[in-house]
Order: structure tokens, then C-alpha cells, then sequence
């Protein structure tokens, strides 16, 4: 293995899904990883192989300032943090004329909002050690916006943007900026996404129609492992990709996506989803 950034790892969303496959993967691999999540638990700290690396859980709540703001003094004061992983995220299903005004805050204040408050606390750090890398979960979602996930997509792509942005801002401190895009993916997220739509609503039954067919998608989907692979690689790179997505049939449609016209790819993705 090779540890251009160190060995020491801060991590959010690592009780469940793909942060906790890859705090697993990396604390196998030799990482001390800082395992954030709002209700973090012992069994996390146990990995297959606990002599080459280790998971130190740690309480944090991205949607709340004061809570990034102790965990990173608490983490800064033990480690020096070298690589950022943003994992945290939730999901709502919902049409895109509805405002769920609770929900959606929720889900912006997790998705995107808590990678800029985690950000604010730890890349200055990196950025006063010389260098680091800083590796942030969007999806494929924020190129493909699917019906009636129009808020979640919104999230991703507002990372998208985000991530290039911060790439050119800190390319003179050595400081890198990795997207990484995952597909669909077989994880607890897809049991714990909410429908924030009424059952009277004239769009109620297209709701259900495509998400269902989503989260079928989601259920044979790749297993997270897969994912904390690409990250496992991306991490030990002292030039890694700026954005990786995830499998070889979403490689191949992000090409199809710049060469055809964007009212087909509409077209297509409503035939997959709603069936019209």
C-alpha cells in the first residue's frame, strides 16, 4: 500500500452503507479511521483483520455546526488527519413540485450542506500540513436527474459543482478534491428512503412506480465493498481522478450523456422510470 496522505483518515457517515464498508476496508489496510456518525457504536471499532489498522468511532452530527466544530477539535488534537471522507446521506422520494419543507431541509443540511461544515473544520488542516485529500460521495444521480428524486439528484449535483470549485481553489497547497460517484448501490439507504408525497396527489402512483423501480435497481445493485475499493485506490494515489464514477455501465452512459441530445436522454430515463 502505498500512503501519499497518511495514514490517518476522518470519515463521515460510518455506521451504515458505504461509510462503513469503507472504514473497514481502510482500517484492514493499514488506516486509523475516524469513524463519524451521529449515534456511532462499539461494534464498529472490530475489524477482520484489527492488527493492521483500527476504527475510532466518533459523535458527530454534519447538519449541526457545534458538533463538526468538538469532533474536529477533539480528532485534531489526537491525529494528524491527512484524507477526508464524506459519506453521510439520506434520501426522500417526493415529486418535484412539492416542498416537504422538513424533509428537504434535512436531506440539503446532510447531503450538501454538511460536507461544506465538515470541510470548514478540517481543511484548513490539511491545507497548514502541506497537502491532503479530501474525497466526497455524490452519485451518478447528479448526472442522471431520475423522477421523482428530484431533490436528492439536486443534493448531488450541487456537490458536483462544489467539488470542481474547491479542486482549483486548492490546487496550490497540495490539497486534492475527489467526486466519486456511485451507482446503484445495495445498502440499509434504501429502506430508510421516506416518501414525502400524499396518496391523494395525482402524481402519487408515477411516485411509486418509479422509485419502486429504483429501489429494485438499488436492491441488485453492487455491494458497498465495491465502492470502498474505489476509494481504497483513489486514497492511495497522489493524483487521483477528479471524479470516479463507479462501474462500467454507468462509465459508458456518462459518454452516451455527452454525445446525445439531452431531450432523448430525458426521454429514456422517464420510459425506465415511468414507463411513458
Amino acid at each position: 500500500m502505498n500512503y501519499p496522505y497518511g495514514k490517518n483518515v476522518f470519515l463521515t457517515g460510518g455506521s451504515s452503507g458505504i461509510g462503513l464498508a469503507a472504514a473497514r476496508l481502510l482500517a484492514e489496510n493499514g488506516y486509523t479511521v475516524y469513524s463519524a456518525s451521529r449515534n456511532p457504536v462499539a461494534e464498529d471499532a472490530d475489524v477482520s483483520d484489527p492488527g493492521s489498522g483500527s476504527i475510532k468511532p466518533v459523535a458527530l452530527d454534519v447538519r449541526d455546526s457545534d458538533s463538526v466544530a468538538a469532533a474536529a477539535a477533539s480528532v485534531l488534537a489526537e491525529a494528524d488527519i491527512g484524507i477526508v471522507i464524506h459519506c453521510a446521506g439520506v434520501g426522500i422520494a417526493c415529486a418535484g413540485e412539492d416542498y416537504p419543507s422538513e424533509a428537504v431541509e434535512n436531506l440539503m443540511q446532510t447531503n450538501f450542506s454538511g460536507v461544506l461544515r465538515v470541510n470548514s473544520a478540517f481543511l484548513p488542516h490539511l491545507r497548514g500540513r502541506g497537502g491532503g485529500l479530501c474525497v466526497i460521495t455524490g452519485s451518478v444521480a447528479g448526472l442522471f436527474p431520475v423522477p421523482f428524486q428530484s431533490h436528492y439528484c439536486a443534493s448531488k449535483a450541487a456537490l458536483d459543482s462544489y467539488a470542481a470549485a474547491l479542486r482549483m481553489e486548492l490546487c496550490d497547497y497540495g490539497v486534492k478534491v475527489s467526486l466519486i460517484m456511485p451507482g446503484d448501490t445495495n445498502t440499509g439507504f434504501t429502506a430508510a428512503r421516506k416518501y414525502e408525497i400524499s396518496d391523494d396527489s395525482p402524481l402519487y402512483d408515477d411516485c411509486r412506480r418509479a422509485v419502486g423501480k429504483m429501489e429494485k435497481d438499488e436492491l441488485g445493485g453492487c455491494n458497498p465493498v465495491s465502492v470502498a475499493r474505489a476509494i481504497l485506490k483513489l486514497i492511495a494515489r497522489k493524483n487521483p481522478a477528479a471524479r470516479k464514477i463507479i462501474g462500467v455501465g454507468y462509465k459508458l452512459l456518462a459518454v452516451l450523456r455527452r454525445l446525445l441530445p439531452g431531450r432523448f436522454v430525458e426521454w429514456i430515463l422517464r420510459l425506465m422510470f415511468i414507463g411513458r
